[in-house]
C-alpha cells in the first residue's frame, strides 16, 4: 500500500486571527482591532495611487510601445513593485509580529542595468507586481469600507454628546428619525457600539486575509529556498574540490616531484662513477637510461601539477595563465583579455574553460588558428574562443562541453556553443564576477 504524501506545512498562525479566538479580551483588552483598523487604513492610503500609477503607467506603454517608449514604461512598472514590497514586508509588523523575508538576491555593490536585469528574471518580483495589483484592487476599496464604517460607528457612539452639544437643535440618525437630547441618541450608541464590534471582526479578518497574501506573494517560495540552498551545496562542494586540488598539487609538488629530482641527481652520479669503470660500461647504460626516464616522469608531473591549478593562474590571474598556456598550445593562438583581477572561483572556472576549449581545437577541429578574447562587461566576465576548424561540436555528444557548463553554471553563469557545420566554432562564456 502506498504511503499517503506528507500534509503541506500550512505555514505560521496569523496573529490578528489567533487573538479573534478570545472574544472579550480581543474587544476590550488588546490593541488588536485598532492595529488592524490602523493598517487598512494606511493600506488604503498606499493603494489607490499604487492603482492609478499601475493603470496609467501600463496604460501609457501600450499605448506608446511601437515608439519604443512603452517597453521602457512598462519595465519601469515591473521595477518600482521591488520597493513597494519591501515597504509592504515592513508594514506587516504593524499586525504581524513574525517577518516575512526578503525573496531577492542581494546585489550590494551592482549597476543600475544589473540590478533591473537580475530582478526582471526573479519569479518575486513578478509576485510583487500582482500583490500591487492586488492591493490597489481588492485590499485598498476594502479597507476604506472598513475605516467608512469605523467612522460612522465612532459617530453613532458619540451621537449623546452631539446632541447636547447642539441642544435645542435636533440630531438626524438615520433618514426621518431625529433626536433632541442625549437620551434619545442612546440608541445611536449602542447601534454604534455593535458596529465597532463588528468592524473589529472585519478588520481583523481582511487584515488576516492580506497577512496570509502577504506570506505568499511578498516573501520567499519554499521551493526557492530549496534551489538557493541547492545552489550553494554546490558551491560548497566546488570550494571544496578546488581545496583539494591544491592540496594534491602542493603535495605532488613538495613531495613527488622533490623526489623525482633527488632520483634524478643520484643517477646522474652514480653514471658518472661507472663510466670511470670500463668494465661497467653496460651498468652506465643502464643508469643514464634511467635517469632519462626519471626526467620524462618529471616533465610529466609538471605538466600533471600545472594542470590541476597553474601557479601563475593564483599569482598572477586570468590572463597570464591563459598566455602561457597558449604558448604550449601546438595551434597558434591568439590571447586577447583585458579583464582585472577576479574572485577565485570566477577565475577558475575561466581558465579550465578556455584549457579544454583550445584541448578540444587541438584534438577535433582541425583548426588552424584559435583566437582567446575577455571582457568584463558591468558584473560579468565575458569569455569567446572561436576556431576556424570544421565544426559541428554537438555539447550533448560528450562529457567535456557538458562539464563546462555544469561548471559555469555553478557560479550563475551560462555557456553558448555555436559551431555550424564547416565551422567556424565558437564557445561564449557568461560568468558573473563576483563568482
Amino acid at each position: 500500500m502506498a504511503d499517503s504524501p506528507a500534509p503541506q506545512d500550512p505555514g505560521p498562525p496569523v496573529s490578528a486571527w489567533a487573538a479573534m479566538r478570545r472574544p472579550g479580551r480581543f474587544l476590550v483588552r488588546s490593541w488588536w482591532p485598532w492595529r488592524c483598523w490602523g493598517y487598512l487604513g494606511s493600506g488604503f492610503l498606499i493603494g489607490y495611487p499604487v492603482l492609478v500609477a499601475l493603470a496609467v503607467l501600463a496604460g501609457l506603454g501600450v499605448l506608446t510601445a511601437v515608439a519604443g517608449i512603452g517597453l521602457l514604461m512598462l519595465l519601469g512598472t515591473v521595477s518600482a513593485a521591488v520597493p513597494l514590497g519591501r515597504l509592504e514586508r515592513r508594514r506587516l509588523r504593524f499586525v504581524e509580529p513574525l517577518p516575512v523575508t526578503d525573496p531577492h538576491t542581494s546585489l550590494a555593490g551592482a549597476g543600475a542595468a544589473a540590478w533591473l536585469r537580475t530582478r526582471l528574471r526573479e519569479r518575486a518580483t513578478w509576485r510583487e507586481l500582482g500583490y500591487a495589483a492586488l492591493l490597489g484592487a481588492v485590499f485598498a476599496p476594502a479597507g476604506f469600507g472598513v475605516v467608512s464604517l469605523l467612522a460612522l460607528s465612532l459617530i453613532l457612539v458619540a451621537t449623546p454628546a452631539i446632541a447636547w452639544a447642539i441642544a435645542p437643535d435636533r440630531v438626524m440618525l438615520i433618514p426621518g428619525e431625529a433626536v433632541s437630547g442625549p437620551l434619545e441618541a442612546l440608541g445611536g450608541t449602542v447601534a454604534g457600539l455593535a458596529g465597532l464590534a463588528v468592524t473589529a471582526y472585519a478588520g481583523a479578518l481582511l487584515a488576516g486575509a492580506q497577512v496570509k497574501t502577504a506570506r505568499l506573494l511578498l516573501g520567499p517560495r519554499e521551493e526557492d529556498t530549496r534551489v538557493l540552498e541547492l545552489t550553494r551545496s554546490r558551491i560548497r562542494l566546488v570550494d571544496a574540490f578546488e581545496a583539494e586540488r591544491r592540496r594534491i598539487e602542493r603535495d605532488l609538488h613538495d613531495g613527488a616531484q622533490q623526489q623525482l629530482v633527488a632520483l634524478s641527481m643520484t643517477l646522474g652520479l652514480a653514471e658518472m662513477e661507472l663510466r670511470r669503470v670500463p668494465e661497467a660500461a653496460s651498468a652506465a647504460e643502464l643508469v643514464a637510461r634511467g635517469r632519462g626516464e626519471a626526467k620524462l616522469a618529471l616533465s610529466q608531473l609538471r605538466d600533471l601539477v600545472r594542470g590541476i591549478h597553474p601557479q601563475v593562474l593564483t599569482d598572477h590571474g586570468l590572463a597570464a595563465a591563459v598566455a602561457e598556456v597558449a604558448l604550449r598550445h601546438p595551434v597558434p593562438v591568439t590571447v586577447d583579455l583585458d579583464v582585472p583581477r577576479l574572485a577565485g572561483s570566477v577565475e577558475t572556472t575561466a581558465y579550465f574553460t578556455v584549457t579544454e576549449a583550445l584541448a578540444n581545437a587541438a584534438k577535433h577541429s582541425g583548426a588552424s588558428h584559435v583566437a582567446v578574447a575577455g571582457r568584463v562587461e558591468g558584473d560579468r566576465l565575458t569569455l569567446t574562443i572561436t576556431d576556424d576548424g570544421r565544426g559541428g561540436a554537438d555539447p550533448g555528444a560528450g562529457a567535456g562541453l557538458a562539464g563546462l557548463a555544469d561548471r559555469v553554471a555553478m557560479l550563475k553563469g551560462r555557456l553558448v556553443v555555436s559551431s555550424p557545420a564547416g565551422g567556424p566554432t565558437e564557445l561564449r562564456v557568461e560568468v558573473p564576477c563576483s563568482g
